[in-house]
């Protein structure tokens, strides 16, 4: 009981520190100071990120039940720092930047697809068989793209395994599952995948991701639908009794509530209104209000006002939105810093690194590009890294879209993608890893899946390399 006051005592104190910093815009303070940094300053966020893709491995029994206090001890190396050297005005003012410009409509967005596509339960009966299994997990990639890949992770995971539960060779089900709906298919729009909602928020048109990394996205599935059928084939037991395919689905209000983000966010975005709200130097304009109210009712609507058994089924659970919630405010306070060294280009300290991804006579190079943001985020979580190397490109979303676009192409396309290549390259991964598991599914080890998939994606991202960038 003691531990559990604890616990919820801590938590609450982190969420009202939080609460109490939304009062100022991080503008002011790093357009004048930016100088000032060193590369001191990116290690709170090194850390955030180690932690986060090592510690679930090496210390789990540690992690899982103290991550919160962790990564407050890591956020507080900024936070100090700031408070000491530029009173609490300043610190104040860069955290709510980001708390209402960056955190908040991404956690919004995450929270109104995490569930509402919860409510949504999938049933689907049918002989297990390659053909069968390979459309499924086709249109279970299509649907990443607009309902997010936790989203379609959470929503066709299930049913897939059901439908082969009888099958004695299931583990590559789960392999390919990881690769298309966890990672690959969620590049078609900003809902797909956090980087690329990320670039949204930062200026990226809505319709760009659809527009650019459509043929890309094509080129991977394609070819990886084909390899699953022809390896699914291979592991296929024969049938005494072929049963005809039923499909059956529950919770269909949720898919109009689903409906209503899609337009929400669309429509949010080709709206620019004039009006805003000014609080103590931070401007919230009328449009961006509109998008997160609407993404906080349509949640509660669909929480609240729908038929609670499919979430019941779908063993829906707040912690990993909490989870969520709580990691990428340390992201999103531990990098501001590293951003901003970032935006000084060759004027900041990291002048010596930007040399890496860019050509003799200093201008960016799109393979190089494409190899270190995924690579990174393989390891790494990718929104983060996706920061981080867009504002390595200069973080100008007009530029990036016209004179720069293949260097946003590659950014995104190695953030969504390489996030594949191991289990902590993207936050569906781990999830549909332990649901596997749950279902008495025996999944590689760390590097055992990264190997596997590396041999699977490296010929395709070798000869993506030079058809795209």
């Amino acid at each position: 009981m003691r531990k559990r006051f604890f616990r919820n005592s801590s938590l609450c104190l982190f969420v009202l520190f939080f609460c109490c910093a939304s009062a100022l815009s991080a503008e002011k303070y790093f357009a004048s100071d930016t100088g000032a940094f060193s590369l001191w300053w990116c290690l709170p966020f090194g850390l955030v990120l180690c932690s986060l893709a090592f510690f679930p491995l090496i210390l789990p029994n540690i992690w899982h039940p103290h991550y919160g206090k962790i990564v407050s001890f890591y956020t507080l190396g900024i936070l100090l720092p700031l408070l000491s050297l530029k009173g609490g005005y300043d610190t104040l003012s860069m955290v709510t930047g980001i708390m209402v410009h960056h955190y908040c409509p991404f956690l919004l967005l995450i929270a109104a697809l995490y569930i509402t596509a919860g409510g949504i339960e999938i049933n689907i009966r049918a002989s297990p068989s390659a053909k069968i299994n390979t459309l499924v997990l086709g249109i279970a990639t299509f649907v990443a793209g607009w309902i997010g890949t936790t989203g379609a992770a959470m929503l066709f995971i299930r049913p897939f395994l059901a439908l082969n539960k009888d099958r004695l060779c299931r583990q590559h089900l789960v392999i390919f599952f990881i690769v298309l709906v966890g990672n690959v298919g969620g590049g078609l729009t900003p809902l797909g995948d956090p980087p690329l909602f990320l670039g949204y928020l930062e200026g990226v048109n809505f319709f760009w991701p659809l527009k650019m990394l459509t043929l890309p996205i094509l080129f991977l599935a394609v070819p990886l639908l084909i390899i699953f059928y022809l390896w699914d084939r291979q592991y296929q037991e024969p049938l005494a009794k072929r049963e005809r395919i039923s499909f059956k689905v529950c919770g269909y209000e949720n898919m109009l509530y689903i409906g209503g983000i899609i337009l929400l966010i669309l429509i949010t975005s080709l709206w620019k209104s004039k009006m805003s709200l000014d609080f103590l130097g931070t401007s919230w304009s009328l449009e961006d209000f509109v998008r997160d109210a609407g993404l906080f009712f349509i949640a509660c609507m669909s929480y609240f006002k729908t038929n609670p058994l499919p979430r019941k089924a779908n063993n829906f659970r707040w912690s990993p939105l909490r989870e969520v919630a709580i990691l990428f405010a340390a992201i999103f306070i531990t990098v501001a810093p590293v951003l901003e060294m970032l935006k000084a280009g060759n004027q900041g300290p990291f002048h010596q690194w930007l040399s890496l991804v860019h050509k003799a006579d200093g201008t960016p190079s799109a393979p190089l590009y494409f190899w270190a943001t995924g690579l990174l985020s393989s390891f790494l979580d990718n929104a983060p890294t996706y920061l981080v190397f867009f504002n390595m490109a200069g973080g100008d979303a007009a530029l990036l879209m016209t004179t720069l676009e293949p260097i946003l192409l590659a950014i995104s396309a190695g953030a969504v993608f390489m996030g594949a290549l191991t289990y902590i390259g993207n936050a569906p991964n781990f999830m549909i890893k332990a649901i596997a598991e749950s279902h008495d599914i025996g999944m590689p080890s760390f590097f055992g899946y990264a190997l596997r998939v590396f041999l699977l994606l490296f010929p395709l991202f070798g000869i993506m390399t030079f058809l795209f960038f």
